[in-house]
């Protein structure tokens, strides 16, 4: 990207339903073999606001198509990811509670912990997304402690190394949340729809929602005044939605 605009991409799950949560296998190999023609920086998340011009790439959920179809073109391309998965349900389904029954919304295997061992050997990043996946607003702070800690010690106990980023579930959270998630981790993303700057807030990074990038036109527009134009467009609309729901 030939802008000084850097960004996160937030991608769910890599499959070919066209749900609103999915990106096609192929879409996803395209967009990274753009970022790799055109030597768009694809650094990780801990280096993103301090690299102009870069692109750091996130996975909610831990779904195993990412271990499918994501992570041998991350391997390939040798691009750093991060993949926030949820300790209770490594090797399950996305059913958790809060997980609202919507046709729209596939029901899909997660990785399980074989796979995220192996992903976090070779290198990928691995994050909390709490051990439930519940609407964090709703939560005392002992509940989002205990979401939070249990978290991050389940997988560090799996994987071996120490987890430094979180992804908060629904982008939702109250100050109370981020300060527990502030005494334990380095790195927090949320889903506010924007570019990321040296004075992004280190645990509410925005994100930009990979699904709104589908479209091979908007992913290369990122760097021009169109894709910024585009997405202010999307993020005014979510706004409105929420707003109204």
């Amino acid at each position: 990207m030939t802008s000084r605009r850097s960004c996160i991409l937030a991608y769910h799950s890599i499959d070919a339903t066209g749900s609103v949560i999915s990106i096609a296998p192929e879409t996803f190999r395209e967009q990274m073999t753009w970022l790799a023609a055109t030597g768009t920086p694809v650094v990780p998340l801990s280096d993103v606001r301090d690299t102009p011009g870069a692109v750091s790439l996130t996975f909610d959920d831990g779904f195993r198509n990412f271990f499918e179809h994501a992570f041998p073109i991350l391997d390939h391309y040798h691009f750093p990811a991060t993949v926030f998965v949820i300790a209770g349900y490594c090797g399950a389904r996305n059913d958790w509670p809060s997980q609202p029954a919507h046709p729209a919304i596939p029901t899909l295997e997660l990785m399980r912990w074989s796979e995220v061992e192996q992903i976090a050997k070779s290198g990928i990043s691995v994050g909390s997304h709490t051990v439930t996946h519940p609407r964090m607003s709703g939560l005392s702070e002992a509940e989002a402690e205990k979401e939070v800690s249990l978290s991050q010690a389940i997988i560090e106990n799996r994987i071996g190394k120490a987890v430094d980023t979180f992804a908060y579930p629904y982008g939702d959270y109250t100050p109370a949340v981020r300060r527990v998630v502030e005494r334990r981790f380095r790195w927090a993303c949320g889903t506010r729809l924007s570019f990321v700057s040296r004075n992004s807030d280190p645990v509410a990074l925005p994100r930009i929602d990979a699904y709104y990038l589908r479209n091979q036109f908007w992913f290369q527009s990122l760097e021009r005044q169109r894709g910024v134009a585009y997405l202010a467009g999307r993020r005014f609309l979510r706004e409105l939605r929420n707003r109204v729901a």
